[in-house]
């Protein structure tokens, strides 16, 4: 890991210059950090998430840092905000939080900013206020490659749904963007109904039958986040008898984002053709490992790292972009992918 340690001097002038909290007079290497950290897991209406929350658990019980009791804001910012400030009560050094509405949080942040209170804000880049760390994959490399997924298995003709997710989260706008930027570029003969969804499986269900209805030629989807789309998805296509396998005539091409053992299973029985393996495990990982690193007065700069993935510059702080690959029928049973290691860690 490109990791650069300073001494309490360096450290005062770094932190004055990135505004990256967190320097402490000497580092350790017990595990621990210099204090307790604040845990806030975003939701739990979502497999991906349930089982970030699984290996973020699995994490602080193996001593990677000692945390206070876990909070799940249930992606409401205003249960966010009251957690972040009892975290602040109870004296937490650090904070890892998830936010799902990135623009909203700023306010919290700049709190916990003077407070010097170091963030390590995971899947999600808070649109201001400061942060040690983002941890997340590059979600336009995700729409971007999702739409070339698409685009040459349809040869560049048809019609596409989209699941957009919550266009008030990075995520979401990003997924979006770039998949309208491709599609734009380089199928402009395809042409893609955006479904705006706010994360939400029956609001996506709703609004693909009535896409349906009125195009029943429909032949391809792209669902932004399979933990909340899948099922509504396949529950309604097989209701309509449009659940057809991969191969056969009149399938609907289906991509998603995730990477959950449900979206593998469904690769494997040819009901969906692919997904991007958004990697739970090392979102958990590197949530926690950075969250130490804040307490030890580490700062980091930007470039290739020892774990595949590359830290880039962010205007409120620095952001890891870990590598999540496409998964087909060609490599769904690859032991690497973490939704394969679920039964092996449990």
């Amino acid at each position: 890991m490109r990791v650069r340690t300073t001494s309490a001097a360096a450290c005062a002038v770094l932190l004055a210059v990135t505004a990256l909290a967190g320097c402490n007079r000497e580092s350790t290497d017990d595990g621990a950090g210099a204090g307790k950290v604040g845990i806030d897991l975003p939701r739990s209406d979502s497999d991906f998430w349930n089982s970030y929350q699984s290996y973020i658990e699995k994490g602080v019980k193996a001593g990677d840092v000692k945390a206070l009791p876990l909070t799940n804001s249930q992606n409401d910012i205003g249960k966010l905000v009251a957690n972040v400030q009892t975290f602040t009560d109870q004296g937490a050094k650090a904070v890892v939080m998830a936010p799902q509405d990135t623009g909203a949080i700023a306010e919290s942040l700049n709190t916990l900013n003077d407070k010097k209170i170091p963030v390590v804000s995971v899947d999600t880049r808070p649109d201001k206020g400061n942060v040690y760390m983002v941890v997340r994959a590059d979600n336009k490399a995700y729409g971007t490659n999702a739409c070339k997924y698409l685009g040459e298995q349809l040869k560049g003709k048809g019609k596409v749904v989209e699941f957009q997710g919550d266009l008030s989260s990075i995520n979401g706008r990003d997924r979006s963007q770039a998949f309208k930027a491709c599609m734009d570029k380089d199928y402009p003969g395809i042409k893609v109904f955006e479904l705006a969804t706010d994360w939400k499986g029956d609001v996506a269900s709703a609004k693909l039958q009535s896409t349906l209805a009125a195009h029943p030629d429909i032949n391809g989807i792209y669902m932004q986040a399979g933990g909340v789309f899948l099922q509504p998805t396949l529950a309604l296509l097989e209701q309509k008898k449009l659940l057809k396998p991969t191969g056969t005539a009149g399938h609907i091409t289906i991509i998603s984002n995730d990477g959950i053992p449900e979206e593998f299973d469904a690769i494997r029985a040819g009901k969906i053709d692919a997904t991007i393996s958004q990697p739970a495990d090392l979102y958990a990982k590197y949530a926690l490992y950075y969250a130490k690193a804040a307490l030890d007065g580490k700062t980091f700069k930007e470039g290739p790292t020892d774990h595949d993935s590359n830290i880039i510059k962010i205007p409120n702080g620095f952001e890891d972009q870990l590598p999540a690959p496409l998964v087909t029928k060609d490599n769904v049973d690859d032991p690497k992918l973490w939704a394969n290691q679920l039964e092996k860690k449990s």
